[in-house]
């Protein structure tokens, strides 16, 4: 499985948001971007993480930054995971993985020792003319969001 660096440019994607819109990376040039990968919505690891970035969004704005969420779920399942948790922040749907696996975020990993394939928990902090400075692997979901704000 091929992993990102810091100082390469971050792969360009165009990815539909929870009111099928289409949302490119380009759109934020000029901005920071966060983007991170996450299993799946309305689970427990995943709720906790982008509970976090909603919470801090402010926060990261100050810093001229904007949060992305992507994980394979549908853009009716982001809807829903964004009404019922009163989320802030923009979540995308990479429904065959194209993008999780251009960025490295896709592969094998062990949970509770079993090894499976999926969306391994990762984030990417992307400077205003999108390049990575960067790459965080199999993050941790709790405290996540505040360890990325103290990068920016």
């Amino acid at each position: 499985m091929m992993r990102l660096e810091s100082n390469t440019p971050a792969p360009a994607f165009t990815l539909c948001n929870a009111h099928h819109k289409s949302v490119s990376l380009k759109d934020f040039l000029g901005k920071s971007v966060v983007l991170y990968f996450y299993p799946k919505d309305n689970t427990p690891g995943c709720t906790i993480e982008v509970q976090d970035f909603t919470k801090l969004k402010a926060e990261f704005e100050a810093k001229g930054a904007v949060i992305l969420g992507v994980s394979p779920d549908d853009t009716q399942s982001h809807c829903h995971f964004i009404e019922s948790e009163q989320l802030g922040i923009e979540l995308l749907s990479d429904p065959d993985c194209k993008v999780a696996k251009t960025y490295g975020a896709y592969g094998e990993k062990n949970l509770y020792g079993k090894t499976s394939v999926g969306i391994i928990r990762s984030t990417f902090v992307i400077d205003k003319e999108g390049k990575i400075i960067h790459a965080l692997y199999n993050v941790k979901a709790k405290g996540h969001a505040q360890k990325v704000l103290g990068l920016l």
